[in-house]
């Protein structure tokens, strides 16, 4: 059964207050998927029962539980390449020796889906520094969907996610097979550090960024979602930190604070 127009507007409604991504009237067909998805997950009859319970209690759970359908969880293991390249090659060897003395390194990512980027970033860490004691890591991730978070948390891998994007020596390293699936070594899981986080809402206390991986995020928001994102990812960053967006997003008529610098063939923005 579909939905009725205003049951797509409300719907959009929750879900932009909620996270303010943008559902429009063209992308009804992918609403009515994702709520029938999360209708028979729920147990309920239809996605009528499921839009009633919805309107009963627009600000409980069940709103949660929409909006998290509503998300796009679209990740792999060094996914588009380039960008780390960059970070292996230049940007880390870099801030290793900038940071030299303090032996500290803080890197968010943000809306980390089940957790490849960040595991992807780990791989290369230790791939650079090994194990030395003396250099504290700090790996964190963030995404408005609880269930992504605890897959991160958990680090366990089908065959076929295996297969996109991680090269074979690094998955001799870096997991163990358990049935059918890989888990990530506990050296790396341990790296991680998950936390619910709504990109729409004042970013909480989480200390001085050096990296940031917001890659594929700002495309939901409009113009000034996207603003206020960004300035307020800035706030957060070092003064000689390094941005990562998405191949298809862009600071340029967004936010003026940033500068463009391209490493390789990757896209990086720091703060002006």
């Amino acid at each position: 059964m579909s939905l009725s127009g205003s049951d797509v507007d409300f719907i959009s409604q929750v879900v932009r207050a909620r996270s303010a991504i943008v559902l429009d009237r063209s992308k009804e067909y992918l609403i009515e998927s994702r709520l029938v998805a999360l209708a028979r997950e729920r147990g309920d009859a239809s996605m009528s029962d499921l839009v009633r319970a919805l309107r009963a209690n627009p600000t409980g759970p069940v709103r949660d539980q929409v909006v998290e359908a509503m998300t796009t969880n679209e990740t792999s293991f060094f996914r588009d390449g380039h960008p780390f390249m960059a970070l292996s090659n230049e940007i880390l060897p870099d801030l290793l020796v900038q940071r030299g003395r303090e032996r500290a390194l803080n890197i968010w990512c943000a809306a980390c889906s089940s957790g490849q980027e960040p595991y992807t970033i780990a791989m290369l860490i230790q791939e650079l520094i090994g194990a030395d004691p003396s250099w504290r890591i700090r790996l964190l991730a963030t995404d408005i969907d609880n269930k992504m978070l605890a897959r991160t948390r958990e680090g366990v891998y089908t065959q076929f996610e295996i297969n996109r994007g991680l090269p074979a020596p690094l998955l001799v390293r870096y997991f163990a097979r358990h049935g059918m699936n890989y888990q990530v070594d506990p050296r790396l899981r341990k790296m991680i550090e998950t936390r619910f986080l709504n990109l729409a809402e004042p970013l909480p206390p989480m200390g001085q960024m050096d990296i940031v991986f917001l890659r594929n995020v700002l495309i939901y928001f409009d113009v000034d979602t996207k603003r206020s994102i960004l300035q307020q990812v800035k706030k957060a960053m070092r003064p000689d930190g390094y941005l990562f967006l998405g191949g298809a997003e862009t600071t340029m008529n967004v936010d003026d604070g940033w500068e463009r610098q391209n490493i390789g063939r990757a896209a990086v923005y720091r703060p002006r």
